[in-house]
């Protein structure tokens, strides 16, 4: 009850946010929702265990095919984005299904490998890709019933009400049998495969799923910044994705949550200290795996769990 409670203190507490922040806070909140749609789907993909250094390249096929329809093609800003999803879980089958006979290193090496060939194609293709200078002048979402979505607190709500959708599938989905299907076949995938379960299908599946809404952030992301940056998909990126899922947790559905907003919020306040940023993300990195394996959320639960026993201490003793 406490944690529907808490929940929904969140809610209100994102929504009455834009009306009291700077400008600069409510962009950067923005970027926070898109970021946890990022790394809740790619957490998807890690509950089969399928590890991959390809995520971020789907959340910017996203970008490019929502932005190129909506510029090129006269797409509406609205029909754009679930369909650069589409074509986001495409290119996630496309990656993994000639990979599906790896596993481990060799499927984590491969992935880079492949992911690196659809970004290069950005970067090499000026038409229709805008090559290494990108995209510009992306159209913003439009007016609806008087609301114009490409201000600020109307792309605000926007993108919170499109987090807030995504993150209840995403709970669904692991709460439903699909989600029972990934986490036997992370534990053991052998015994898995003799209760039925075709290792195969499920394993593109995740990473169709997964795909599709990285590719709906990428869309998010594109039509507010009205352009798109081969740049912004680059191995990078994806390094800071893993440390915000691996610093936050992956064992429960809050953990990349938690990962983005701790993670990113030391990243906004060490902005003076660029030059030695990179190395403060690895070694909060190294001192998670070594002191914290199980993440943030991780000792987040032993702290429950630890004042439970103690509120239940009293009771025990009054048996």
């Amino acid at each position: 009850m406490w944690a529907l409670a808490s929940l929904i203190i969140g809610i209100l507490g994102l929504c009455i946010f834009p009306f009291l922040a700077r400008a600069y806070l409510v962009e950067v909140a923005m970027m926070y929702f898109m970021y946890i749609i990022l790394a809740q789907s790619y957490r998807l993909i890690v509950t089969i265990h399928d590890w991959q250094l390809y995520h971020v390249v789907l959340y910017g096929v996203g970008a490019y095919t929502s932005g190129m329809l909506a510029k090129n093609l006269g797409v509406p800003v609205f029909a754009a984005i679930p369909l650069g999803g589409a074509m986001a879980s495409l290119m996630g089958v496309a990656i993994t299904l000639p990979l599906l006979r790896t596993k481990g290193w060799g499927f984590y090496i491969a992935t880079y490998g492949l992911a690196e060939l659809v970004r290069l194609t950005w970067l090499k293709f000026r038409n229709p890709f805008g090559g290494s200078t990108g995209i510009i002048e992306i159209p913003y979402p439009p007016v609806v019933a008087g609301i114009d979505f490409s201000a600020r607190i109307p792309y605000y709500f926007f993108s919170l009400g499109v987090m807030l959708a995504i993150m209840f599938m995403l709970y669904r989905v692991e709460k439903s049998q699909i989600g029972d299907s990934f986490k036997a076949v992370s534990t053991d995938s052998l015994l898995a495969a003799s209760t039925g379960i075709n290792i195969s299908r499920h394993r593109l599946l995740a990473c169709a799923i997964g795909g599709f809404f990285a590719g709906i952030a990428g869309g998010l992301l594109v039509h507010r910044l009205g352009a798109v940056d081969p740049k912004l998909f680059n191995i990078i990126t994806m390094l800071y994705l893993l440390i915000w899922v691996v610093v936050g947790g992956t064992n429960t559905f809050w953990g990349p949550v938690i990962g983005v907003v701790v993670m990113q919020t030391l990243f906004e306040i060490s902005r003076p200290l660029i030059q030695i940023r990179p190395m403060f993300f690895g070694l909060s990195m190294v001192f998670v795996l070594i002191f914290m394996p199980g993440g943030i959320e991780g000792l987040i639960s032993k702290a429950v769990a630890r004042w439970g026993r103690l509120r239940g201490e009293p009771n025990a003793e009054a048996e």
